[in-house]
């Protein structure tokens, strides 16, 4: 049997195996504690006044695992959080491990290379957590559009007579996600016994965002030296908006440097897969020739230090 074959068949082993010990099993502990339970009508349920720690994994097994490594995992699960996805870090890691293998045995099977596919599952395992890092990227810009509204709306409520709390509550009740949401959590805190200062404090560690930090700023420095709040959210909101105007015209500005780098970047990869569908004899000389696969992999180099000197270039403070 062939290497390639071989290692298809480990990955098909580790999969299922995976799955049985950490899916099948714990689902077959958890079913005979529950029938034990059950049988023992005299058994009293206590309850807990403690907020319980927050699942890493939906299977128990592996939630305890990723538990003793909260220090390492927390910015996997802060950027999870962020992201606004209904999973867990738990699902990332699996999704990650799952998309190697199955690279590292497919790329395996067509170059006789195995270091070429290991480097290539190593590479495609990251996938998952890109993906998740796009997603909370494209979350915190709908949130940093919707911010001056919501200002707005706050500042409003306060010249109404309303209290900030109650501006928070309509904030969560008016604003669509993720900005209803995030104000949401901060009344439902401090509504539920944390302070307000330590609830900003954790809205603005949450969202990381310049303008999320001016609007906590404000609120804390008004509590502890008074003056007129909505007058200093109008403000802060008419900034806001300000620096989006200077945003779009840099985006404008930089439109043709943008395209020039997406060009650049796809140009290779998409003369090789056509190359490969239309003379593959040709181009599998690049794989199957060592002298091909040094300069493939430097070529990879050079793509990847070209793509990040143009994203440098045309990253514009504002």
């Amino acid at each position: 049997m062939e290497v390639p074959a071989i290692i298809f068949v480990l990955v098909l082993a580790i999969i299922f195996g995976a799955y049985w010990i950490f899916i099948l099993r714990p689902e077959q502990i958890a079913e005979q504690k529950v029938r034990a339970r059950l049988a023992q009508p005299s058994s009293v349920l206590r309850t807990s006044l403690l907020k319980a720690r927050e699942r890493l994994s939906g299977i128990g097994s592996l939630d305890s695992t990723l538990a003793k490594r909260g220090d390492a995992l927390a910015p996997l699960s802060h950027l999870v959080s962020r992201s606004g996805l209904k999973t867990t870090v738990g699902t990332v890691i699996l999704a990650s491990v799952f998309v190697g293998f199955v690279t590292m045995a497919l790329v395996s099977r067509y170059s006789p290379y195995f270091m070429v596919g290991i480097l290539a599952g190593i590479a495609a395992s990251y996938l998952p957590i890109l993906f998740v890092k796009y997603m909370a990227a494209k979350r915190l810009a709908v949130f940093e559009e919707q911010f001056p509204e919501a200002i707005d709306l706050i500042a409003r409520a306060l010249r109404a007579g309303h209290a900030l709390p109650t501006a928070l509550q309509m904030v969560s009740d008016e604003i669509p996600q993720p900005v209803g949401g995030e104000f949401r959590l901060l009344f439902d805190q401090q509504n539920f016994g944390m302070s307000l200062p330590d609830a900003l404090k954790a809205f603005g560690q949450r969202i990381p965002l310049v303008d999320a930090r001016f609007f906590v700023t404000a609120v804390l420095t008004q509590r502890e030296t008074g003056g007129n709040l909505s007058e200093v959210l109008d403000k802060l909101s008419s900034v806001i908006r300000d620096r989006f105007k200077v945003k779009r015209q840099v985006r404008a500005v930089s439109a043709h440097g943008r395209i020039t780098g997406w060009v650049l970047g796809a140009l290779p990869p998409v003369v090789a897969a056509v190359l490969f569908i239309i003379s593959p004899d040709h181009i599998r000389l690049l794989v199957d020739d060592p002298l091909g696969v040094q300069m493939v992999l430097a070529g990879l180099t050079l793509q990847v230090i070209g793509v990040l000197a143009i994203r440098r270039i045309l990253r514009v403070e504002y």
